[in-house]
């Protein structure tokens, strides 16, 4: 089942902390301040959730696939998420524990320093 702006706004509403309208407001303001910070190409980092990124893809031979003939695909920006291990851990239905790996110390799960290393940080 898929996840709607409606979804989300019917369970703020059920929650009983904002009213229909006002989760209505917050969802639409969340969603055009993501959206306004990715179409300047700025990331958008949500800790514990992910990050949004914009990156440019150069220009690049390809092919139509119907008639197999060859065609230039012209330069264009596209949007990547990252997931967090947090997220990723919840999806795998595993418990994370620990800092994330931008919060850790420089000689955090190194080789050599007798701490454990987590597994995807090195």
């Amino acid at each position: 089942m898929t996840l709607t702006k409606a979804d989300i706004v019917a369970r703020l509403y059920a929650q009983g902390i904002l009213s229909k309208s006002e989760a209505s407001d917050a969802v639409e303001r969340s969603l055009e301040l993501i959206k306004d910070s990715l179409a300047s190409g700025r990331d958008v980092l949500i800790s514990g959730f992910g990050k949004w990124s914009v990156r440019e893809k150069a220009q690049r031979r390809g092919r139509n696939p119907q008639t197999g003939n060859p065609l230039m695909l012209s330069a264009r920006r596209v949007i990547t998420f990252r997931p967090s291990r947090v997220l990723k851990a919840a999806i795998a239905g595993e418990e994370v524990s620990g800092p994330e790996p931008s919060d850790a110390g420089p000689d955090q799960g190194e080789k050599g320093t007798g701490k454990a290393l987590r597994p995807g940080y090195f």
